[in-house]
């Protein structure tokens, strides 16, 4: 049996916590200590929805390797992340195929990236083709929603597609819509230019999630009715949003936290492929695209429009706090909670008999980055040391 001590997340109690196997179990109360300075936070490990890939390798790439995976899987484990859904964006029938199949094969290649993977995600190819609402997606891919098609990619996985994005105005989004719920799948609104009328069509076909609110959106629009109001406005979406500090300026993270209440966000980091990379301008499919040196992915030649994130999840928890006023543990909660509930699976809590999927971190307070310093997976050690206990 392994133990350790370690501050609670949302309540900053000292607690002695122990795992057997891949469970938690026991979380002990401590006796009052003296200076909790040197004790870690510990949390339920992040869930982020929409991970692109990191250092240079893409999930939707039709050379993506099992290797390739499992190293990108890995990577994010210092960032806190436990489980993520590996994230395919609009691109060719192959590619997305080919990327899931990689997928499916590391998972059953290594137990823990099973484990790690709660669901593949394919953001696209059914969403806008107008430029803003497209956002960094090619153009030449966009198309039409097809459910012959997304059996394919489905198979192709295992199984394992999870959720999927569209917009709301895609030909033949509402029998796609019914036709993914009915099977299983989560589908979120995102790069949309909808209509209020088809916003509702949507979720009334059982779209759940509305996919980084804010982003993926004209530059300028009529003031109201819009695509973002009637999301933010629909009481049965769900919405995540990107706090990396590039996506959303504070005032919008607010608000749209405001309006959803803690328990309807899903913190995401949204990385790109690129994150992790120099500075510089690199190629994939076609596009270039530039990481610029003070963080953000962009279109090279577009700088209007980003690219997924440099940031990872750990700075967006981070981020969080300080851009909305928010406790730590309401901001741990929205990446690693809420998550789990949108898409129906065991939610990981410190109690006993909860999976051992636990993050350890120091943290100055509102202002400051959290520093991963172990990350647990299923009650294994995947990145860091644990602390002794007291």
């Amino acid at each position: 049996m392994t133990s350790f001590a370690a501050r609670r997340y949302d309540t900053g109690e000292p607690v002695r916590i122990s795992l057997e196997g891949e469970q938690i179990a026991a979380v002990e109360p401590m006796g009052p200590l003296e200076d909790l300075e040197p004790l870690p936070y510990v949390a339920p490990g992040f869930f982020d929805l929409q991970i692109n890939g990191h250092g240079g390798v893409w999930f939707s790439d039709e050379s993506l390797t099992s290797d390739a995976v499992l190293e990108v899987l890995a990577a994010h484990f210092r960032f806190g992340v436990t489980r993520l859904c590996p994230t395919l964006i609009t691109n060719s029938f192959e590619a997305i195929h080919d990327g899931l199949t990689a997928i499916r094969q590391a998972c059953e290649r290594e137990k823990w990236s099973d484990q790690m993977v709660a669901g593949c995600h394919i953001e696209g190819p059914y969403i806008a083709a107008e430029d803003g609402p497209r956002g960094a997606h090619p153009l030449e891919h966009v198309r039409g929603c097809d459910w012959s098609e997304f059996e394919k990619w489905q198979k192709a996985s295992g199984g394992r597609v999870r959720l999927v994005t569209l917009a709301a105005e895609a030909d033949g989004a509402e029998d796609f819509i019914r036709q993914a719920v009915a099977s299983g799948v989560t589908v979120a609104i995102g790069h949309t230019a909808a209509t209020t009328e088809q916003i509702t069509a949507a979720v009334d076909a059982g779209a759940r999630l509305s996919t980084h609110l804010g982003n993926g959106a004209h530059g300028t629009m009529r003031r109201h009715p819009n695509y973002i109001w009637d999301q933010l406005g629909e009481p049965r979406l769900t919405a995540s949003i990107i706090t990396d500090g590039h996506h959303l300026p504070p005032s919008v993270v607010r608000s749209i936290i405001f309006a959803k209440g803690t328990s309807g966000i899903v913190l995401t980091c949204d990385a790109s492929g690129l994150a992790g990379c120099a500075p510089g301008e690199y190629d994939y499919h076609g596009g270039r695209f530039e990481v610029l040196a003070d963080g953000p992915i962009v279109v090279a030649g577009q700088r209007q429009y980003l690219a997924g994130s440099g940031q990872l999840t750990d700075t967006c928890v981070s981020n969080a706090v300080t851009m909305a006023g928010l406790t730590l543990g309401q901001a741990c909660d929205m990446a690693a909670l809420n998550p789990c509930r949108l898409l129906g699976i065991p939610v990981v809590t410190l109690t006993r008999g909860s999976r051992a999927d636990l993050i350890l971190f120091r943290y100055g307070g509102s202002g400051t980055r959290l520093q991963v310093t172990a990350a647990m997976l299923a009650g294994a050690l995947r990145f860091g040391e644990l602390p002794g206990t007291c």
